[in-house]
This record gives C-alpha cells, structure tokens and sequence, in this order.
C-alpha cells in the first residue's frame, strides 16, 4: 500500500490517477506485459492440457502441453490493446452461449444510454457468469463493457490474474485483515469507484459477499455502505450521493446452476460443522470453469431502471433492489417445480410444464446424491419464495417506517460515524 493511499486528505481527481494502480484493470499500454504472463504461465497450460484431455494427459501430458503453448503464444500475438482483448472475449461468451445454454434474453438495457456511466448491482449466483452476462448485454447495445469488481482471493494464478485485469477487472482486497487497514482500503475502494462512474465509467458489483449458495438473493447494506464513503467525504447525505450514482438493479436467472451440487455440499458441509467450511486452494478458480463450461439452460438478465430516488438510508436502497431482482426473476420449469417439491405451490401451477422438463430436472435432481436433495430444490425454489415476499409488500417501505431487516441475517448500522471496514471490503466484490 502506498503512502499515498494512506493519506486520507490527498486530493486524487481521476480514476486513472497512480494512486489506483494497486487495484485498477489494465491499460492499453500494459496489455503486451500482461499477455506474456499468460503466455509463459505452465499452470495455465498444464490446467488447458487437463481440461481438454483429461484421459490422455495422465499419459502423454508432456507432448500434448506442445500443441497448448502454441495456441495460447498465437492467441495472444493478435491482441495489442484492451479492446482487442475484449472482442477475443466476447467471441469466446458467443461460443459457450451457444454450447452451453438454451439461450439468453437481455431485458431493459434498450433502455440505458450509453453516455452516462451506470452502477450495475445485481444478485450473485456465479463467481465470472454474473458480470460476463451483464457485460456481453452492454456490449452487444452499445459497444461498450463495463469495469468488474473482484475479489482478490480470486487472484491465486499469474495468468486469471492478467486475464481478470485485461478483461477491466478492478480489486477489493478482501485479504487485509487488520481493521484501520481495511478501512483505508474501503475508502480507497469507494473513491476509486466513485470517480470512474463520475467520469462516465460503467461498473458491476455483486449485491453482497461471495455467491448466494442457497439461493436467497439479498443486499447486504455494507455494500451500499462502501459506496457512500466516496460521497460522505464530500459531505453529501446517502440519499442524495446514491441517487447520484445512477444505480441499475439487475435480476439473474439461470434455468440450471452448474454449480448447483457444489454449493449444497458446502451448506450441509457448514450445517456439519458449526458454520465452517475450508476451501481448497484453486476452488474458485474450479468453479469459473465449471461455470463456463457446464450447461445454464436457459438465462434471463433483466436491468431496470436508474434509481434516482426514493430512499434515505442503505436498508431502504436494499429492499429497493431486492424488490427489483425479486419481481423480475424469471420462473423456468427448475424454480416452479423445486417450489412444487418442497411443498410451496400447487398441482396448478406446474401443470403447463412439459415431460420434457420435468424429466430434465428430476434426472438431474436424482443424479445427485439423495441427501443433498432438499438442499438443491430450497436453492431453485428461493425466488418463488422471494418473488411472493415482494408481491405480498414484504419489502414495501416508507420513509418514515423502515423494516431494518428485509433478508436475514442483514448487517446492521455500525456503532462509528464510517461503516464497518470488515463488512464493507469483504462485501464489494464477487466471490
């Protein structure tokens, strides 16, 4: 950390200002260094040779990492800037919609305009598909991507790292530990962000730590809380700054989550052990790639409007945002009949799904082991659940009567004039 991010009274007007190079994505001039890492990293190429041969690997591994370096060294020799970086991207999230899903609808980013800088939030189900989706959509209407928080537990490969930062990755260094250090990167974090949108930046952030493994959507407030930093500095109240932001709810809905039976393991793992769980040291990195490569079904994003008011306090902005991801959940055959297994909806409304689908889902269902069952309907089944709160007014408020608590557990006002540094770092960034 340098001295001058330690100096809380420095006066830093631009995002692309040194005091950002610790945690801002790449630039044009940067890319070549960044592509030679992912050139010359062996674990990249050993990881490609094991994903794509499998079985032969364990055999002939050596020869076929010839072929692999190859491919990665010409790849990477067409790309000179981060724009070319992104359309080799975007060629590639075309290929696995096509592979892996049953197609993909974008909703009300025909709505946005592409001269303002916009703060995507949206619930977090998959640790790279949630902003790649939300990304491709900007791009493909306005030839435009967005920058991406990300955490730096993600950040264990020299290559992910370099892919991460060419790809407009930004860092929230959830691995600091000590408390006035993780407040001073919480500022950095807030200030960082806030003059990218102020110069017309667009960015996506999950609406709370790590993935919703149970599939109950939620905003944690110490994300709100982190943003509105930037904005107290400048003695702004957190309605007026967060109204400022032009903050963009969006809902995700994947049909089918490759990551469904690895989440339930890690729940029934913590329900085991009193909360606790140990990731091994490349899961995440797994986990990406399983997402990429396993099949979603059918996905639907769904951006909303700006929300430019209506709210003073981080618990009103929250339920304002869960009601958002909640109503436009799209309900595929894998939500209503989860609901209908566990007892939450009648024989009338599943009665339109067809054999086809429920057959999909119970083959997929009673592939998994049994006592994982429940865990995986509950985590299909959460936005019927959530999508009837809001309906029923569950998140409905007044300003002068707030429900403090709209998910449970919610993080609650700190005691300090500055938001919890422990909550608001580990809370900005995708898992």
């Amino acid at each position: 950390m340098s001295e001058q991010i330690l100096d809380q009274n420095a006066v830093v007007e631009s995002s692309e200002d040194a005091v950002f190079d610790d945690i801002r994505p790449c630039r044009d001039d940067e890319a070549q260094q960044e592509l030679a890492v992912i050139a010359n990293d062996e674990s990249l190429v050993n990881g490609i040779v094991r994903l794509r041969y499998p079985k032969l690997s364990r055999f002939i591994g050596p020869l076929l990492k010839i072929p692999v370096r190859s491919y990665i060294k010409n790849a990477v020799r067409k790309i000179n800037s981060i724009e070319d970086f992104q359309m080799q991207v975007a060629a590639a999230v075309t290929r696995m919609i096509d592979n892996t899903t049953d197609g993909v609808t974008f909703r009300g980013f025909e709505k946005l305009n592409p001269d303002r800088g916009y703060l995507f939030i949206s619930n977090h189900r998959d640790i790279s598909l949630d902003p790649c989706f939300i990304d491709f959509a900007y791009h493909s209407y306005y030839n435009q991507t967005v920058r991406i928080a990300i955490g730096d537990n993600l950040l264990k490969m020299p290559a992910a790292t370099a892919l991460m930062r060419l790809n407009k990755s930004f860092i929230v260094k959830r691995s600091v530990t000590l408390p006035r250090e993780r407040l001073k990167e919480v500022n950095h974090l807030s200030h960082y962000i806030g003059l990218s949108l102020k110069e017309g930046h667009s960015i996506w952030i999950a609406q709370r730590e790590g993935r919703a493994k149970d599939g109950n959507d939620c905003t944690e407030e110490a994300v709100l809380k982190m943003l509105h930093m930037y904005g107290r500095k400048q003695g702004k109240s957190f309605g007026e700054y967060m109204s400022s932001l032009n903050i963009v709810p969006v809902s995700i809905t994947y049909e089918y989550d490759p990551g469904d039976v690895a989440k339930a393991n890690e729940l029934e793992e913590r329900a085991r052990n009193d909360g606790k769980y140990q990731k091994s040291e490349f899961e995440d990195i797994r986990s990406i790639i399983k997402g990429i490569n396993d099949y979603k079904g059918r996905v639907c994003i769904v951006a909303g409007d700006p929300v430019s008011g209506g709210f003073e306090t981080p618990s009103q902005l929250a339920a304002l945002i869960d009601r958002f991801i909640y109503l436009n959940y799209e309900f595929y055959p894998s939500v209503m009949l989860a609901a209908h297994g566990l007892g939450l909806c009648g024989d009338d409304e599943i009665a339109s799904i067809s054999a086809e689908d429920r057959n999909k889902f119970n083959n997929r269902l009673q592939g998994y082991p049994e006592h994982l069952h429940k865990r995986i309907m509950q985590m299909y089944a959460y936005p019927y659940i959530n999508r009837k709160r809001a309906a029923d007014g569950e998140l409905d408020f007044t300003l002068d009567n707030v429900k403090e608590s709209v998910c449970e557990p919610s993080a609650s006002e700190p005691a300090a004039s500055e938001p919890a540094a422990s909550e608001s770092v580990d809370s900005a960034a995708t898992e």
